[in-house]
């Protein structure tokens, strides 16, 4: 007999079960999808005029990965005065992204200009979680609507990218 005592057959066991259930994650980021890879920018807003507050939107999606430009134009201060910056200002965020049925899901970290994680600062940081429902899709457009304000996010293609997956 191979084991002599129950324990070591016990622990053979487990460690032959743990390794054959583990799987090793790919050391590479995903593809994405292919329809969202590019640079697309909110080039307007409809009845901006008329709202209190609202934000453009500017988004590079390449393979599983999303940065996002926010530039906020706002009517009322949220903020402290020397943030407020006479209502407008940007912010920025990065993270992934999955589509869930007809639902864009991104995940992220508000960030600096240069994409590196912020700690403080004015306006917002820590986690970026934003839900869009995809109404429509083209090569050139694309029409979200915010699941959080259901306002609605008209997107213009400006530049194709071809998802080159980066290593981990």
């Amino acid at each position: 007999m191979i084991f002599k005592k129950p324990l070591y057959f016990l622990l053979f066991t487990f460690l032959i079960f743990t390794y054959a259930s583990c799987t090793r994650l790919p050391d590479v980021q995903g593809k994405g999808e292919v329809f969202l890879q590019g640079i697309w920018n909110q080039d307007s807003i409809a009845n901006s005029v008329k709202l209190l507050n609202y934000t453009q939107h500017r988004f590079k999606i390449s393979c599983d990965s999303f940065y996002v430009d926010l530039t906020t134009h706002s009517k009322v201060n949220y903020y402290e005065d020397s943030c407020f910056n006479k209502g407008v200002w940007k912010e920025y965020a990065k993270g992934t992204y999955i589509v869930k049925g007809d639902t864009l899901l991104l995940t992220g970290t508000f960030t600096k200009a240069n994409y590196k994680q912020k700690a403080s600062g004015c306006y917002r940081n820590g986690q970026y979680i934003s839900n869009f429902k995809i109404k429509s899709s083209s090569p050139t457009s694309l029409i979200l609507e915010n699941l959080n304000d259901q306002r609605e996010c008209t997107l213009v293609l400006k530049e194709k990218i071809t998802c080159v997956p980066k290593e981990l």
